[in-house]
């Protein structure tokens, strides 16, 4: 084979790598044998949590959100832990003592810490994670509930749904990523086990509660903990909630690396447990979850491969699509809006991620978090 046969073989290869989580995979997904799911009606304690720092612009709406969920299911225990907010959070919270349980934290802990908590106070025999600024549909507990009547049911990831008009290209390929991630959890759903949830909304029995160091993902760890004892994680698309997807570039790739960070401590303490996960489960965790995280790394590649094939043949061509591609770059960062500024958004939220787990891999740790203002 020549050179130029090696180095265009070895691009392919690097943007198919890049490619394969978000065009490939789902059609692996679609040849392999589903898995149905028994729903039965069932009377299950159910008991919601959620952790808020600084969160004041959206407590209000929160806490009215709680109290119509509330109306409709009147044993509901909800349970917050405010981690040391500064804004009139803890304040608005403790005015809600009628609705909800606060509990402030002694300073700066962090999410994974701060759940703990709650979960050790909790009753329901099957617990709601949620967010501050997420608002959950009024039936989300008549419609959760019948799921856990299929005794193999040990998690639940609900559906997150966003505004249908986007303000900006950031929080236009925000929700973009979150209904293709949405399509391919429902996707493994159907053939057995989703790949972790969403911290914005799912659920898990409560004796399957796992312990775990406060440096990790403790959505990711919580929800695989069900696969781990030998139940299903599944996904409920009529299980829904709504958020509002942030407005601003700078805070939502600080959000990706503190992602990437976490992601990569959490693949470390849960290794073991991956590595004893059925062959088809461990395809979907490195499919669904670890090529991702190094999609900058394949994308880098896979261009420089592919101009040095063309340098190969000719120079000039190579020095040409080396310029088109840095003035491609220079307008899609630049652009606020169109396809060309979609592309630059994506990419950027590639090499943030990337970035994240790089910086998890050099031992940085992300325990506590900085809500968006731009939601």
């Amino acid at each position: 084979m020549t050179v130029t046969g090696i180095l265009a073989g070895l691009s392919v290869t690097f943007w198919l790598l890049f490619i394969y989580p978000y065009l490939i995979y789902p059609r692996v997904l679609s040849l392999l044998g589903r898995r149905p799911i028994d729903p039965r009606p069932v009377r299950l304690s159910v008991s919601i949590l959620f952790c808020a720092h600084n969160e004041i612009d959206c407590l209000s709406e929160k806490i009215a959100n709680l109290r119509a969920l509330k109306r409709s299911v009147p044993d509901l225990e909800i349970l917050v832990y405010d981690d040391a907010s500064t804004d009139g959070s803890h304040e608005l919270l403790a005015n809600a003592a009628d609705l909800l349980t606060v509990i402030r934290g002694p300073g700066r802990t962090g999410k994974a810490a701060g759940m703990k908590q709650l979960v050790a106070r909790a009753n329901g025999e099957v617990l709601v994670f949620t967010d501050a600024n997420i608002l959950l549909a009024e039936d989300l507990v008549d419609r959760l509930l019948p799921y856990y009547g299929d005794p193999d049911v040990g998690g639940v990831a609900g559906t997150i749904k966003g505004p249908a008009e986007q303000g900006s290209v950031t929080s236009s390929v925000g929700a973009a990523y979150l209904s293709l991630d949405d399509r391919l959890q429902m996707m493994e759903s159907r053939t057995g086990n989703v790949m972790g949830a969403s911290g914005g909304l799912f659920s898990v029995r409560r004796e399957l509660y796992p312990d775990f160091p406060d440096t990790v993902q403790d959505d990711f760890t919580v929800s695989m903990s069900v696969i781990f004892a030998g139940k299903r994680l599944i996904k409920a698309p009529d299980v829904a909630a709504y958020e509002r997807t942030v407005e601003r570039r700078e805070e939502e790739l600080a959000r990706k690396v503190r992602i990437g960070a976490r992601a990569f401590h959490t693949h470390l303490f849960l290794r073991p447990q991956i590595a004893s996960m059925s062959a088809r489960d461990r395809m979907k965790y490195v499919s669904h979850k670890m090529l991702r995280w190094f999609g900058g790394i394949f994308l880098a590649l896979g261009a420089l491969f592919g101009l040095a094939a063309v340098a190969t043949v000719s120079n000039i061509a190579a020095v040409v699509l080396a310029a088109g591609a840095v003035v491609t770059i220079t307008i899609s960062l630049r652009s606020r809006a169109g396809s060309i500024a979609k592309l630059g958004e994506m990419g950027l939220a590639v090499f943030a991620t990337l970035l994240g787990v790089l910086q998890g891999m050099g031992g940085r740790t992300m325990a506590t978090w900085a809500p968006a203002k731009s939601r």
